[in-house]
């Protein structure tokens, strides 16, 4: 099977190109640069398998494009599917594959990094310290130790949150629709959304986009949340309302933000736009804040990740084929909970 592997970096092509060599009988693949959308779909014809990335737009036009050109398999090197519609893609009769967990770890050690760059003002110390300010004015931060960290979101990655945050001495409160029994045994407590907001010291998100979470931090849940709170995201950018989380930080409800995803990073993550003015207006007020830290969605991007990655995108290629089932398939019934 001919798969056509989109937004392909070098850093994917070598890992991909790594991970097929290695198997008994590599499959057929090649790379794009440019993203999946409705100008690009064209690259496509012809093969039987696109292999989207998380920014790609998988909407009904360009799925109808790829099913015309005679793709069958969608097989989403993410865990994350929110990008693809998932009727149009039932309806054209292409399967959707993804990859449900490539490294808890990276994206958990990545948040605690967060955290403490932001609380710790790492960031502004080390941006001083080159121009040759070693002043410790305005950096003072505050210990995790004993502070109440409220997680949303105990699935694989939250899990791994609670555990390393438990090993800093904090406090851990927890809010799942499915509570994680694994994180009530590391001593969270299990609370409802409203008793997490309220209660915690430091939110951080770690739940899929689905339409009932899409602006989960809004105007509302952030006067609920206690004043100087600090949000971490490295989940779904959609997930937080910047505009609201802006007027927070104005307000000084919000005392410090740490983002790796932003809900218009489609047009900014993921390119080298150093040359260029940014003309998202709000992002560019985001960067004006001294207490927001923001990565660009770097928080899965390790070696490790980058190889489960390809291999479990390429074993799904591979059960497709066969005419199996991998046990990764989405359908609009994954999202209904049918």
């Amino acid at each position: 099977m001919r798969s056509l592997i989109f937004s392909a970096r070098p850093y994917d092509v070598r890992s991909f190109r790594s991970v097929n060599d290695a198997r008994d009988t590599p499959l057929d693949l090649s790379f794009r640069e440019p993203r999946l959308d409705v100008t690009t779909a064209s690259l496509a014809e012809g093969f039987d398998v696109v292999v989207p990335f998380v920014n790609d737009t998988v909407d009904a036009e360009v799925i109808e494009k790829l099913a015309d050109g005679g793709t069958r398999l969608l097989a989403l090197r993410s865990s994350g599917f929110n990008h693809v519609d998932l009727d149009a893609a039932e309806q054209a009769g292409l399967t959707v594959m993804r990859v449900p967990a490539y490294s808890p770890h990276a994206v958990a050690e990545f948040t605690l990094a967060l955290m403490l760059s932001v609380d710790r003002h790492v960031h502004r110390a080390y941006a001083r310290v080159r121009d040759g300010n070693f002043s410790l004015e305005g950096l003072l931060g505050s210990g995790l130790h004993g502070r109440t960290v409220g997680i949303v979101g105990t699935g694989r990655i939250g899990s791994t949150v609670a555990r390393i945050l438990r090993g800093f001495g904090c406090e851990l409160l927890a809010y799942d629709p499915y509570p994680n029994e694994e994180v009530t045994a590391l001593g969270a407590r299990q609370v409802d959304l409203d008793t997490l907001l309220r209660s915690s010291d430091i939110v951080t998100l770690h739940c899929p986009l689905t339409p009932e979470s899409h602006h989960l931090i809004d105007a509302a849940a952030i006067e609920r949340m206690r004043e100087g709170v600090m949000i971490v995201n490295t989940s779904r950018g959609e997930l937080v309302d910047t505009r609201a989380v802006i007027d927070g930080l104005k307000s000084g409800a919000i005392g410090s933000l740490a983002l790796d995803v932003y809900e218009e990073e489609g047009d900014l993550f993921f390119e080298d736009l150093s040359d260029r003015v940014i003309t998202d207006d709000v992002f560019s007020r985001l960067l004006t804040f001294p207490n927001v830290l923001i990565t660009a969605h770097q928080a899965f991007f390790t070696t490790e990740a980058l190889a489960r990655i390809a291999t479990t995108t390429l074993d799904n290629i591979d059960a497709f084929a066969r005419g199996e089932r991998s046990g990764t398939e989405v359908t609009p019934e994954t999202v209904t909970g049918g």
